[in-house]
């Protein structure tokens, strides 16, 4: 499965190893929900956050969408709604240490589809 990844177009390589060594991160945000017996727990292509942006922020809206029609679900809705809520209010879930590992092994590799792709999928 590929995960689009937002917010790196026109980064190359290094530029993206010196804005995750500033503090910049790779995150997934998650939203949930529910109709009566069935719950959905998904989770968003993976966002570049870089160290002057606001990652609670960009997840407010699947947090509030969770909150709404996440708790609906018996009895996974509320399980899964608190979880989501807790990870997104904290930043969403950070994948840094995964992407970069896989971006280091696809230049490694020789892999230039990898990183000339347009739509700049991560192989997952």
């Amino acid at each position: 499965m590929a995960q689009k990844i937002i917010g790196i177009d026109g980064m190359s390589i290094a530029d993206l190893h010196q804005a995750v060594d500033e503090g910049g991160r790779f995150v997934i945000y998650q939203y949930t929900i529910s109709i009566i017996i069935m719950t959905f727990r998904r989770s968003t292509n993976i966002h570049f956050i870089p160290t002057s942006g606001k990652r609670v922020a960009k997840g407010i809206p699947l947090t509030i969408l969770s909150a709404i029609l996440g708790w609906w679900g018996i009895p996974w809705g509320p399980i899964y709604t608190v979880g989501v809520i807790i990870d997104n209010l904290s930043g969403g879930k950070n994948v840094t240490k995964e992407v970069m590992a896989s971006i280091d092994q696809s230049s490694v590799g020789g892999d230039q589809d990898f990183w000339t792709d347009s739509q700049n999928h991560l192989g997952t």
